[in-house]
C-alpha cells in the first residue's frame, strides 16, 4: 500500500497557556491517501478547523506527529514548512478574495509562492482555471461585482490553479444556496481528480457527503468514527 500524503500521529493540540490553557485536541490519528476526497463533519467547536490548519502547515503542530507529502511538520523549520504550503491548495468559508483585484488577478497570485511560472504563463493558466470552473467571461470582473456562488468559484479556481498535490476546504459551501453548493462541490471535486489531488473538506452541510470516498467525524477534539460515504 502506498504511503498517505497526509499521516496524522496522535495529534494533541492547545489553546491558552497557564490556568487558561485549554485542550482541543485529544489523541487524533488519521491517513488519507492520494486522490482521496475526504470529507470531516462535526459540530461546532469540535476541533475541525484546527486539525485543518495544523495539516495546512497555517498553525504549529504541538504534540504528536503531523506528517504531510513525506514531510515532518512538527519542529520542522520555516523554510519547509513553505515548501509543503506551496502543494496545497487552501478554500475557505469566506472566500478571502482581494475586493481591488480582478478575478483573474485574484486566481493569478496563487502563482507568485511558484517563481518557475512566469508572469504571462501565470496569467494564461489563471485565465483557463477560471474558465475551467464556469467564469470564462468574468475574468476581468471584480468581487463585488460577483456573486456568492461565482465568488467561490474564483476562489476554487485560485487553490487549484497551481494543481496542489492536497487541497484542503473549510467549510466552502456554508454561505452557498443548495443548488449552488452542489455545483461548487462537484467542480472542486472534478478538477482535484482531473490533477490526481487529495481533498480534505470540512463541512455541515450533509447534502454534500455522497461526494466522497470516506467520511470522518471530529466530536469533542476527536475523531470519533471512520466511515465509508453515503451512495
Amino acid at each position: 500500500m502506498p504511503d498517505p500524503v497526509i499521516a496524522i500521529d496522535c495529534v494533541n493540540h492547545y489553546f491558552g497557556i497557564g490556568s487558561l490553557r485549554k485542550q482541543i485536541l485529544f489523541e487524533v490519528c488519521a491517513d488519507i491517501y492520494s486522490g482521496e476526497v475526504v470529507i470531516m463533519t462535526g459540530p461546532s467547536g469540535s476541533g475541525k478547523t484546527t486539525l485543518l490548519t495544523l495539516i495546512g502547515a497555517l498553525r504549529s503542530t504541538q504534540e504528536g506527529s503531523m506528517r504531510v507529502l513525506g514531510q515532518e511538520l512538527r519542529a520542522a523549520p520555516h523554510h519547509l514548512l513553505v515548501q509543503v504550503r506551496r502543494n496545497i491548495g487552501y478554500i475557505f468559508q469566506a472566500h478571502n478574495l482581494l475586493n481591488s483585484l480582478t478575478a483573474r488577478q485574484n486566481v493569478q497570485m496563487s502563482l507568485e509562492l511558484h517563481p518557475q511560472v512566469s508572469a504571462r504563463q501565470a496569467r494564461q493558466q489563471s485565465a483557463m482555471m477560471l474558465e475551467a470552473v464556469g467564469l470564462g467571461n468574468w475574468v476581468d470582473y471584480y468581487p463585488h461585482e460577483l456573486s456568492g456562488g461565482q465568488k467561490q468559484r474564483v476562489a476554487i479556481a485560485r487553490a487549484l490553479v497551481s494543481q496542489p498535490k492536497i487541497v484542503l476546504a473549510d467549510e466552502p459551501t456554508a454561505a452557498l444556496d443548495k443548488k449552488t453548493g452542489r455545483d461548487v462541490v462537484e467542480i472542486m471535486q472534478s478538477l482535484a481528480k482531473q490533477q490526481g489531488s487529495t481533498i480534505l473538506l470540512v463541512t455541515h452541510d450533509n447534502r454534500i457527503l455522497d461526494v466522497a470516498d470516506r467520511v470522518i467525524n471530529m466530536e469533542d477534539g476527536r475523531l470519533s468514527s471512520l466511515t465509508t460515504a453515503l451512495v
